[in-house]
């Protein structure tokens, strides 16, 4: 009976339409389920949904004890949960209940109603029935939208008189709407698995590109400096050997109280130690921006892979087609926090230029190098941008540049290369099998 059907049955008796025959005890019923399904639906965790279900469950046909099983991803019936008549959790080792019996409900998608299991004919009495000294069995499946997604199930030791048409009727109605909750529960707990997961992949990719960035920037700024500070250094030592050399010409030309020269040549030789410190952090910032480079052996096409499945769940790459052809590669050395970066900010490149965009990657060994190809059917490379490698943060815009990937290749020893500019893009790097 659908629910709606059901709510209307309850308008009806609340006017008196009471059928001949009906009773109270039917109309009392209705609205005790009434309650419960209200209850039921009032949350969408699914642990609580089944605890709910069941609870009320045992208590609305006054059994001992009661279990749920649902259908899991291998199709296969799955213990869920299993409680007393006071709420205590069953363990597994208790649902000791006839299979039989669920599985023959669950595969017949009608339920089974038993009174004196012990002694009624036309049931052949499992032997888990027989000892556990069952009376009373009531067993439905679970079936929303003509879906079976598992059966519930409550016995007791006492002997109930379950054949009459309001305990048989309202149990049905109880685990139709509960298939319906359980099912809703079923669906958000797996968003929320799914959801969770993105933000984790997110989190640690965008922890992936931070590293990579400031390692990145690190290099640059210690690279600039070394050079800057060396032509600093050259020049000021320069200047204090022009000091000491006009100090020589200049004997006896000025009065040498002025202590002019001496004064200069203290400054050079200030600035030129304040330069040497200099050129000592510019160093250490260069060896520490190659020391957090993490490598570890490993197969670059599970790393592709694994990019691949955390982007493609993103509303941004919804659109986009992603095309693998990932041949057999030894396993090479690499960090793969800056490798996956790299393919993250390569993926957003052609993502960027088109939301539609059909990515190819390709994998290959050669030459004790492993090759990975990324080939996309944007636009390609604007003509002004001569090297797309060494273009700086553009203003207004989040991408940090290619230079940053050649940064992370350059740092593995490997190489990268673009094969293709337009039309689309083809964008080659390499990594050293050791």
């Amino acid at each position: 009976m659908k629910f709606s059907e059901f709510k209307k049955n309850i308008e009806n008796l609340d006017k008196n339409q009471v059928a001949p025959g009906d009773t109270s005890e039917k109309i009392k019923n209705l609205e005790v389920i009434l309650e419960i399904v209200k209850t039921i639906n009032s949350t969408l965790i699914l642990e609580d949904v089944l605890q709910l279900v069941l609870n009320n469950a045992i208590r609305l046909t006054n059994s001992d004890r009661g279990f749920i099983v649902l259908r899991n991803s291998d199709k296969e019936l799955e213990y869920k949960l299993g409680l007393d008549a006071e709420g205590n959790r069953l363990p597994e080792s208790m649902f000791n209940i006839s299979t039989t019996v669920v599985k023959n409900v669950f595969n017949d998608g009608h339920s089974k109603f038993i009174e004196g299991a012990q002694s009624d004919t036309e049931f052949d009495s499992s032997k888990s029935i027989l000892r556990l000294d069952l009376q009373t069995i009531l067993c439905s499946p679970l079936i929303t939208e003509n879906k079976k997604i598992g059966v519930i199930y409550v016995d007791s030791k006492h002997l109930h008189k379950v054949k009459a048409r309001e305990i048989t009727g309202t149990f049905e109605i109880l685990a139709g709407q509960a298939a319906t909750a359980i099912r809703n529960a079923q669906l958000y707990n797996g968003q929320l698995i799914a959801y969770n997961a993105l933000n984790e992949a997110n989190i640690q990719l965008i922890q992936s590109e931070r590293k990579a960035l400031k390692s990145s920037i690190d290099s640059e700024i210690g690279q600039s400096l070394q050079g800057l500070v060396h032509l600093a250094l050259l020049e000021t030592e320069s200047l204090l050997r022009i000091i000491e050399k006009t100090q020589k010409e200049s004997a006896g030309k000025i009065d040498p109280d002025t202590n002019i020269f001496d004064r200069l040549k203290l400054k050079s030789i200030v600035a030129i130690d304040s330069i040497r410190n200099i050129q000592k952090f510019a160093q250490v910032l260069l060896e520490t921006s190659l020391m957090n480079l993490h490598k570890d052996k490993g197969d670059l096409n599970i790393t592709i892979q694994s990019v691949i499945k955390y982007l493609a769940a993103m509303k941004k790459y919804h659109k986009v087609v992603f095309k693998t052809e990932l041949n057999a590669i030894p396993l090479c050395n690499y960090d793969s926090e800056q490798v996956q970066h790299l393919l993250v900010h390569l993926f957003n490149n052609a993502v960027e230029s088109k939301k539609d965009v059909t990515i190819k990657i390709r994998s290959a060994y050669k030459d004790n190098f492993v090759h990975v190809e990324i080939e996309d059917n944007g636009p390609g490379f604007p003509v002004e941008i001569e090297n797309p490698f060494y273009e700086v943060i553009a203003a207004g815009k989040t991408s940090y540049g290619l230079y940053l990937c050649k940064s992370i290749i350059d740092r593995h020893n490997g190489q990268i290369t673009i094969l293709r500019r337009r039309p689309g893009v083809i964008i080659q790097f390499s990594l050293p099998v050791i």
